[in-house]
């Protein structure tokens, strides 16, 4: 994959209207690049279409949840380089497990801490600050 030229990207995928907006907000104040999905399958054709850096991802959406967007991500050798972290309202230690199973790179929480989000978007996309 060849090193692309200016802000990194974010890909938000929320079914909740006000999260994306949120996370968009935020994500747009620390300079990356963002665009947003409401669903599933909107994601999956999201990142196929343009590879973001990474992306932030909801588990229980409509059309296809977060788990299955990890698992069609990480069985697609040419969206090897995305990183996925989830935000979801789920905090059952089984939930962890099955999220990271499933190929996701990191999991927070809602209500989460925007300083927390904004680390761990830092560290997966590779941006110290």
């Amino acid at each position: 994959m060849e090193e692309r030229v200016g802000p990194k990207t974010v890909l938000v995928v929320d079914d909740e209207s006000n999260i994306r907006m949120a996370l968009q907000f935020l994500m747009e104040e620390e300079g990356y690049a963002v665009r947003c999905a409401a669903d599933g399958d909107e994601a999956v054709e999201e990142i196929k279409k343009s590879p973001p850096d990474v992306v932030l991802l909801d588990v229980k959406m409509p059309k296809r949840s977060g788990y299955e967007v990890c698992q069609a991500v990480r069985s697609d050798p040419n969206l090897d380089q995305v990183r996925i972290l989830v935000v979801s309202a789920l905090c059952q230690h089984i939930a962890v497990e099955k999220a990271t199973a499933m190929g996701a790179d990191g999991y927070l929480t809602k209500p989460f801490s925007t300083a927390d989000v904004v680390d761990k978007v830092r560290t997966l996309a590779g941006r110290s600050n």
